[in-house]
């Protein structure tokens, strides 16, 4: 049976800005083909087993042609796939979504086309520009910079007598061009303008001008594309508090994704930088000299692991009934209930060492502890316990791995919930550059941090992601 093709806007920004179409689609696909500049984390949307295809264009390197697309397309779905064709911003507003729609009814595949947020209108909206305002604009006109012939927009004559916002899309190579053009029809050398790069580009920038000096001062601010030109009365305007500052995230995809939520709930915009890959490792659980130990997590996924093991080895869940459990915090506790297990001990203050502590007070010294957690775990419960005479033991159950992303922007600053993802970035050679600081969950990860960038993060007034996007914002909000 022949498949049938999805042509989705992922947007331009951040994983969520994808329609609730376009990521149903998505997490049903069985081939996905990507643009350049998409946010990692809409890849990992689609189903593990899922054939990725980038066919990304890019100035300046290697481009698919349109025409090698439209046939890739076609060829998947008549071998039966459901093909995912994601599409930075809109697939219809310069996308070229409307000639592989052509191409696929051509050939009698059936598609639907899923809506996406176009860069014209979300890069300014970042930056604090809106396109239309009240007594400053009431209409928006969105162009192409970028011809067939090489050659600027037919209508600039015309362009140039509107009141309205213009928006030129794929321009920055040609911006001192156009603005000369502009100005010469007619159009004022005062007029207010803006060169913007956002979204997922890997060099945010936002240059603001007038028509006359605009391209001097993206040159001197060495702006690289992709970028947004914005000309009329609302590019002078600036919408930000917090809004549009960008917010890098460390640490696996659980942690970021609350994390996410809980950045843009406070104006601020996500960016991953990291990807956190665990997988299971085979140490042998003693199950049965688990009766009447203490069972320790330090996370919830060393609670996820250690319940799938105990799923998978077919172990009596009532085996555990004569254990003691003890969480590191909150949340662990709550990952925990959700097992139908509710902890004994949980420390005032989340941390491994006050963990260790509490431990210790509350253990006698014929019991057993077991403490299970991930391969990069910290000794710091064994190496409190044993002096005490406390039989104690780690099992590692899973193993972390960080991949730094490519194309990592600049954030304002990056977030950090453990040392490991401190050390990782460190490892592929990150370094806070002028202007990014690092705010740090708790102490271990700040020691971490000023271990391996030689400076102090700020640190968050509680173990928690809601004290770190607090911490994030109230720095931004100081500058």
């Amino acid at each position: 049976m022949t498949g049938q093709v999805s042509l989705v806007g992922a947007g331009c920004g951040p994983a969520d800005w994808i329609t609730v179409a376009g990521q149903k689609a998505l997490q049903s696909c069985d081939v996905l083909l990507y643009d350049e500049l998409i946010d990692p984390a809409l890849l990992d949307q689609a189903p593990k087993n899922a054939q990725r295809i980038p066919v990304g264009k890019r100035a300046g390197g290697f481009s698919h042609k349109q025409e090698e697309i439209n046939a890739l397309l076609v060829d998947l779905a008549r071998q039966g796939n459901q093909v995912v064709r994601l599409k930075g911003g809109d697939p219809y507003l310069f996308g070229r979504g409307g000639e592989e729609a052509q191409a696929l009814a051509a050939d009698g595949i059936g598609y639907q086309v899923i809506p996406g947020i176009s860069s014209a209108l979300a890069i300014p909206l970042e930056a604090g520009i809106p396109v239309t305002h009240r007594g400053v604009s009431r209409s928006v006109h969105i162009i192409t910079a970028h011809t067939a012939a090489d050659t600027l927009p037919e209508n600039l004559a015309q362009l140039a007598k509107l009141d309205g916002t213009l928006v030129f899309l794929m321009g920055l190579g040609r911006l001192g061009e156009l603005s000369q053009a502009l100005i010469a029809l007619g159009k004022d050398p005062t007029t207010p303008a803006a060169v913007l790069s956002g979204g997922n580009s890997p060099h945010p920038a936002r240059v603001v001008g007038k028509l006359a000096d605009i391209a001097a001062r993206t040159e001197a601010a060495q702006v690289q594309p992709p970028a947004v030109i914005v000309v009329g009365p609302a590019a002078a305007l600036d919408l930000r508090s917090t809004q549009g500052a960008e917010v890098g995230l460390t640490g696996t995809s659980e942690f970021q994704e609350k994390l996410a939520d809980l950045v843009r709930s406070r104006g601020m915009i996500p960016r991953s930088l990291q990807r956190a890959v665990c997988t299971p490792v085979p140490e042998a659980i003693p199950w049965g000299d688990l009766d009447g130990a203490w069972v320790v997590f330090t996370s919830q996924r060393g609670i996820d692991f250690f319940f799938r093991r105990l799923v998978e080895e077919g172990v009596d869940l009532r085996r555990l009934a004569c254990c003691r459990f003890a969480v590191i915090g909150q949340a662990t506790k709550t990952a925990l209930a959700g097992h139908g297990i509710q902890a004994d001990l949980c420390p005032a203050e989340f941390t491994g060492q006050a963990l260790a502590q509490v431990l210790a007070q509350a253990v006698s010294p014929e019991e057993r502890v077991y403490v299970f957690d991930s391969v990069q775990g910290s000794n710091v419960i064994p190496e409190t316990l044993i002096p005490r005479g406390i039989s104690c033991r780690r099992i590692s159950l899973y193993d972390t791995a960080y991949e730094t992303l490519p194309h990592a922007p600049s954030p304002s600053c990056v977030l950090f919930g453990s040392a490991g993802a401190v050390r990782a970035l460190a490892r592929d050679g990150w370094k806070p550059g002028e202007g990014i600081t690092g705010v740090c969950i708790g102490p271990v990860s700040a020691e971490a941090y000023e271990a391996c960038f030689g400076c102090p993060p700020v640190v968050a007034k509680a173990i928690s992601a809601e004290a770190l996007a607090e911490a994030a914002q109230a720095l931004i909000l100081r500058r």
